[in-house]
């Protein structure tokens, strides 16, 4: 039995499937505000490696939003030339007209990577603009939060170039910050397969012994693996290692082979962060059969775009753990979003990446913190953040 029987209360009926659809339909229909219009789009490059943006409106009024930071120079480039001209002078409210506008008329330019990347920061910033006009929270607006803590896991990256006993240290230092899960990342991509996965095993096995049997843990070989070696080491990890979640096996663009690994595992298979699209996303559940599905709202072209995906997800049944390495507004937008669509208790992802995330906490004074291995979704208007833009421009590259 694979491990889709977490899901609580099996397929969308009706009226849920309605409740899913209404942040669609209410950014159309909220109520119009004349004099509202969006006056500037601002990409911000941070000395963190982090790419902001903020929406300023004729009201006043500032939305926060964030972009993947795959190249961040070239999405910020895509932000100021390609997409800004779409919706200055127009109404923020009007968000999927929006995205509309921004999607089909830059489509040619790529829909798998830069352009949902770039369309994923304004449209954030969207969202935190309706939460501040209606001073509503995020989650609200998406139909309210299932619950007002999301249990969090560590992600550590780096095991292709990182020690054993490094990487042991460092799952036992998430451990003592409280994190009661954890997913080693093994960074190998898909241009370098089956590289030593007897190494890889013997990593993750003595994470395994230093963090003990009651932590969660998840291992991600990053698309390293062949089928066969996706399988023969995915037998392993869920007999012998408890492993709960095992992410992007094989490459990418492989769905039949993720199909054959997902059918030949009980553990739950995972994947999903280098899809962009609603379709993608079709064809990753019905093609890959994949149990986790992973949208990340700072590639996946934004909230808007990751409210179809959880709808989709939910129809077929899929577990929902959406991707996120991002500390401040990714996380903080992600937290609204598994609050209101994960139906499981499974942990959503936090990079373990503490010196990104405190010189951030000084742009966002009020940044969720992890408690006891949780993080409480915000209540304040929109994301909930409060932005310092003295220490924001401290920080500017």
């Amino acid at each position: 039995m694979k491990r889709r029987d977490f899901l609580a209360g099996g397929p969308l009926g009706l009226a849920a499937s309605a409740a899913l659809h209404r942040p669609l339909f209410a950014a159309q229909t909220a109520p119009r505000e004349p004099g509202l219009k969006i006056t500037a789009v601002e990409p911000w490059i941070l000395k963190t490696g982090t790419l902001l943006v903020l929406l300023r409106t004729s009201e006043g009024l500032t939305g926060i939003g964030e972009c993947s930071p795959m190249n961040i120079r070239v999405i910020a480039a895509m932000i100021e030339q390609a997409l800004a001209p779409k919706i200055l002078g127009r109404n923020p409210l009007d968000i999927n007209l929006l995205w509309e506008a921004m999607f089909y008329s830059t489509y040619k330019l790529g829909v798998m990577g830069i352009q949902p990347e770039a369309i994923a920061g304004i449209d954030i910033a969207l969202w935190d603009l309706f939460g501040k006009v209606t001073r509503q929270p995020l989650h609200r607006l998406l139909g309210g939060r299932r619950r007002e803590r999301v249990r969090m896991y560590a992600s550590i990256g780096g095991g292709a170039s990182t020690s054993i006993e490094d990487m042991a240290r460092r799952a036992s230092e998430a451990v003592s910050r409280g994190f009661t899960a954890i997913k080693i990342r093994m960074d190998w991509g898909n241009q370098r397969t089956d590289v030593r996965p007897e190494q890889d095993w013997q990593l993750i096995s003595t994470v395994r012994r230093v963090v003990g049997s009651k932590i969660d843990l998840g291992f991600d070989p990053n698309n390293g693996y062949s089928v066969s070696t996706a399988i023969r080491m995915g037998r392993r990890l869920q007999d012998q290692l408890g492993i709960v979640h095992y992410e992007e096996p094989v490459p990418q663009h492989d769905y039949r082979g993720l199909a054959q690994v997902a059918a030949a595992l009980d553990m739950p298979v995972a994947a999903g962060e280098q899809e962009y699209t609603l379709w993608q996303f079709r064809d990753l559940i019905e093609v890959a059969q994949v149990d986790i599905v992973q949208p990340d709202l700072v590639k996946c072209a934004g909230i808007t775009e990751a409210v179809r995906i959880a709808a989709l997800a939910a129809a077929h049944d899929r577990i929902l753990v959406p991707h996120q390495t991002q500390p401040s507004v990714g996380n903080t937008a992600n937290l609204h979003f598994t609050a209101a669509f994960s139906r499981t208790e499974n942990p959503q992802e936090f990079n373990y990446d503490m010196e990104k995330a405190e010189a951030l906490r000084k742009v966002f004074p009020n940044m969720p913190v992890l408690e006891k291995g949780h993080m409480t979704v915000p209540d304040g208007p929109g994301l909930g953040l409060t932005l310092d833009e003295a220490e924001l421009a401290r920080l500017r590259a």
